[in-house]
This record gives C-alpha cells, sequence and structure tokens, in this order.
C-alpha cells in the first residue's frame, strides 16, 4: 500500500517567530547599513534608491527559492516538518564592505557615485568567486569535521548575536528583561502566549508599548521616522559593468579584501548547512553555495553592495518549528518594505532593547547546536573553536584603534581576530583529529594554517606573501610535532616480520 503524501503547508502559525526573528536581524543590518554610508557622505539617492534595494533583491531571490527548495526537500522525504534555510546579509561581511571596500573607495575618489558604482563592481565580483567556490563545497564539507565548523559558527553565535543582543537587552532593563522573560517562556519553555500569539510577535508588540508608556523613547522618534517614506523602485542598472573598469584601474587593491571575505561567506555558508543538517534537514551545500553567489550577483545588478549567506539564524526557525512560510513572507516583506521605505521606519519606532532577546534566543539556539550533534568527546574541539571570535569581536569592535586599545592585555587579540575563521576551523580540526589519533590528519590541517598564514588570509590586514611570518612558521613548527606522533602511529601498526 503506497504511502499518502503528506502536507507541506505555505505557512503555519511558527512561521511568524521564525520570520521577526530573520526579520529583525535583517532589518538591523539595513539599518547600520543606511546610517553607516549616509556617515561617510553618501547621498539619500544612493542609500534609499539603490543599496538597499539591491541588497532587497537579493535577499527576495534567495529567500524565495530557498522555501522552493525546502517543499522539493519536503516532497523527497515525505515530511512536513522541513524548515527552509534562511538567507540575509552576513554582519561580519557588512561591516567588511562598508570600511573595507566603500569607505576606501570613497576617501580615494571623493566621489560618491564612483565609489558605490566601486563597491557594486566588487559585490559582483564575490558572487561570482562564490559561484566557483561551490565546485568545492561537498568536497570541503566531508573533509572538515562537523565540530570545528559548528564550533566556528557557535563563536559568531556567542560573540556578535547572543552577546552583543544580550549587551542591547540590557541598556533599558525594564523592557529588555520583560522581553527577554517573554521569549524563555514561549520560545524555551514553548508555553503559549495569551490569545495564541505567536511569541515573537507578542514581544515586540509588549516591548513596543511599553517603550512609549514610561518615555523609554526619544522625543519626536515616532513622528521622525515617517521621514523616510518614499517610493525607491527596484530597477537594473549598469553600476556593475561601469565600476568593473573603475575596480580594474584605480581600485585592483579592493580585490585584496574582496577574495579573503568571500571565501569566509562561501564556509559561513558551508557551516550554516552543516549546523542544519545536524538539525535534521539536509541540504546539498554546494548548491546552496552556488544560490549565495547567484544572489549575490543578482542583488549587485540592481545596485547592492553586500554578499548574502545562508543565514546562522536558520537552526533557530528549526527550533521554532518553522517551515517554509517564514521565508516567503521575509522576500516579499522586504521588497515591499524597501520599496516604500518602510524598512528604516520601523526600525525608528521599535527600540533595539525590543528585539534583541529574540536574536539572544538565536545565538543560544547555535551555541546549543553545537554541542548537542557532536558526541561529548569533541566538546573541547567545539570550545576551542569558539575563541578566535573573542578577538575578532574585539578587534572588529575598535575598528583600527583596536591596536592600541588592547595592547595592555595582549597584542596577540587583533592578529587572532583577524581570518577568525579560517583560525576556528582549522584549530577546532586540528583538536578533532588528534581527539581521534589521526596525527596525519592534524598535521596537514596544520600546514594549511600556515599556508593561509604566509599569503594573510590568517592573522594578518591584508593579503600579501610572508603576511604574518612567525605565525606561519609556528603552525608549522605544530604540523612537525603532530608528523612525529603519525610516524609513531605508523610504527606501531607496521606487522612485525614473520618469525618474530
Amino acid at each position: 500500500m503506497a504511502t499518502s503524501a503528506v502536507h507541506y503547508p505555505w505557512y503555519k502559525k511558527e512561521d511568524t517567530d521564525a520570520f521577526f526573528a530573520l526579520f529583525q536581524n535583517n532589518i538591523a543590518n539595513f539599518v547600520i547599513i543606511a546610517l553607516t554610508m549616509l556617515g561617510m557622505g553618501f547621498p539619500a539617492s544612493i542609500v534609499f534608491g539603490q543599496v538597499l534595494p539591491g541588497a532587497a533583491v537579493a535577499v527576495m531571490v534567495g529567500n524565495f527559492y530557498y522555501a522552493w527548495s525546502a517543499a522539493r526537500l519536503a516532497r523527497r522525504e515525505n515530511r512536513a516538518d522541513v524548515t527552509a534555510l534562511s538567507y540575509g546579509i552576513s554582519t561580519p561581511v557588512m561591516f567588511v564592505f562598508l570600511f573595507g571596500v566603500l569607505l576606501p573607495a570613497m576617501q580615494l575618489t571623493g566621489d560618491a557615485d564612483m565609489a558605490w558604482k566601486i563597491a557594486v563592481a566588487a559585490c559582483f565580483i564575490s558572487g561570482a568567486i562564490e559561484a566557483l567556490v561551490s565546485l568545492i563545497g561537498r568536497w570541503v564539507q566531508r573533509h572538515l569535521p562537523r565540530a570545528a565548523m559548528l564550533g566556528a559558527v557557535a563563536g559568531v553565535a556567542l560573540t556578535f548575536i547572543a552577546g552583543e543582543m544580550l549587551f542591547k537587552t540590557l541598556e533599558i532593563p525594564v523592557i529588555g528583561l520583560l522581553v527577554m522573560a517573554i521569549i524563555i517562556v514561549g520560545l524555551i519553555g514553548r508555553i503559549s502566549m495569551p490569545f495564541r500569539i505567536p511569541t515573537s510577535l507578542f514581544a515586540i508588540v509588549i516591548g513596543t508599548a511599553l517603550a512609549y508608556l514610561i518615555g523609554a523613547t526619544e522625543d519626536g522618534q515616532f513622528s521622525d521616522a515617517f521621514t523616510h517614506l518614499g517610493f525607491y523602485p527596484l530597477l537594473p542598472t549598469l553600476a556593475w559593468f561601469e565600476g568593473l573598469g573603475l575596480l580594474f584601474t584605480s581600485m585592483l587593491a579592493v580585490l585584496t579584501v574582496v577574495l579573503p571575505i568571500t571565501l569566509y561567506n562561501a564556509i559561513e555558508t558551508m557551516n550554516n548547512v552543516e549546523a542544519m543538517e545536524a538539525a535534521g534537514d539536509k541540504y546539498d551545500v554546494r548548491e546552496c553555495q552556488a544560490v549565495d553567489g547567484a544572489g549575490t550577483m543578482i542583488g549587485a545588478l540592481f545596485g547592492g553592495v553586500f554578499p548574502t549567506t545562508v543565514y546562522i539564524a536558520t537552526v533557530g526557525a528549526k527550533w521554532m518549528g518553522a517551515g517554509r512560510g517564514y521565508s516567503i513572507l521575509n522576500g516579499a516583506v522586504y521588497a515591499v518594505a524597501t520599496m516604500f521605505g518602510l524598512i528604516a521606519m520601523l526600525a525608528a519606532i521599535i527600540p533595539v532593547s525590543v528585539v534583541a532577546p529574540i536574536l539572544v534566543f538565536v545565538g543560544m539556539s547555535m551555541i546549543a547546536t553545537a554541542f548537542q550533534t557532536n558526541d561529548t568527546r569533541y566538546y573541547p574541539a567545539v570550545a576551542l573553536a569558539m575563541l578566535p571570535y573573542f578577538a575578532n569581536y574585539v578587534m572588529t569592535r575598535f575598528n583600527n584603534a583596536a591596536g592600541e586599545v588592547v595592547s595592555d592585555i595582549s597584542t596577540a587579540i587583533v592578529a587572532l581576530g583577524q581570518g577568525a575563521m579560517f583560525t576556528a576551523i582549522l584549530i577546532g580540526a586540528m583538536t578533532v583529529s588528534v581527539i581521534d589519533h589521526q596525527f596525519r590528519r592534524a598535521a596537514v590541517f596544520a600546514l594549511f594554517a600556515a599556508g593561509f598564514s604566509f599569503i594573510g588570509l590568517m592573522h594578518a590586514p591584508r593579503l600579501a606573501l610572508n603576511a604574518a611570518p612567525d605565525f606561519a612558521l609556528g603552525y608549522a613548527v605544530m604540523a612537525l610535532f603532530f608528523g612525529f606522533y603519525a610516524l609513531q602511529e605508523a610504527r606501531q601498526e607496521r606487522p612485525l616480520p614473520a618469525g618474530d
């Protein structure tokens, strides 16, 4: 008797919680982009008329594709509990493009329009590189230990998401702690809110209302939020093509920033797909990297300047019980919200302390998944892989002054923070290999670390030959040490001659 096909809904109640978690995470990035670019001297016509609409197109395309991909997986495995992959702008990548591409282009050219076109071209190239990287995505996924990849993701979750959002939560304790209580009861305790309102929506409504009741918002905040309303059509542009000529003449050095951050983006996609597989939904990492690259390129065709990726919030959505509806809604809402200037308006109305606890939950779920989906003997590897992101967090928050600010603590903080994703994964992979007594494999990972340090992918501010010689030498010594134990293992396993 044939098994009847299960019904995979277009939308369900749990999608609402996941939608608000993903929407608020993305909206925070959009607002940071707008405020930072305006502060750099870019006019509102470029920021609201080109950059944000282009980013919205990329987010829309990716979310719609991953909703379709989730439906395909649900049909193939005949399951109704499949969760679509989250999709958006990676926060670390966003900061690199803001301060490593847009700002230098603006300073060098002194022309906002020219600087924007250079950044669009850099974004287009980044997408093309990630699409090419997808050809080896499966091979990398097979050979990198899960504990190392998920440990690196957990490091991002602990610092940039759960940690920083906890700080934001407590900036207005009366509001933040109440909203956190709602999140703990509704999403962790899985207890229904009054009238069965989705937890995230209930938290935002109650928190925002309380903020205005107690006067925790700035004077005129509500009315000022409407000044950004307007019509910003989603139209393609040839800025990427014009920017290519500028990029390969006067701004070639920008490519030394684009290459490593694109590799980081591809690895972030791989890590998050791996985390989703551990949570129960297996997607093709190679396909996802190709889609992320294509989404980034499409966004650039519409004026966007920020690469997109499978989002770290996906496991949080899985924990919430979401399906594909949250992804569809997120893509549609971003298109409409950007076209009519609603994103900046909503961000101005809703206090950060109201949405921050939701993101604390997302980060917390990522950390928990890193441990829950690995054998207990790999816990040290997970923990070690998380540590480089402490340095990366400090380094990025102090920007160019980081070296001077943290010098009294340790001169290694900045170096450890540079290329933290590569450092986290490779050190985690070495630890997993040693735990499994695969010393030859550990030596190979150490040699990769030495090579990455030599060319500047790790522990250096930019790509260059002999970029971090002390670290390259240190990792080479590690490789020799692991190699010694690999030889010892080989001797012990060698069969004795006949008669001995």
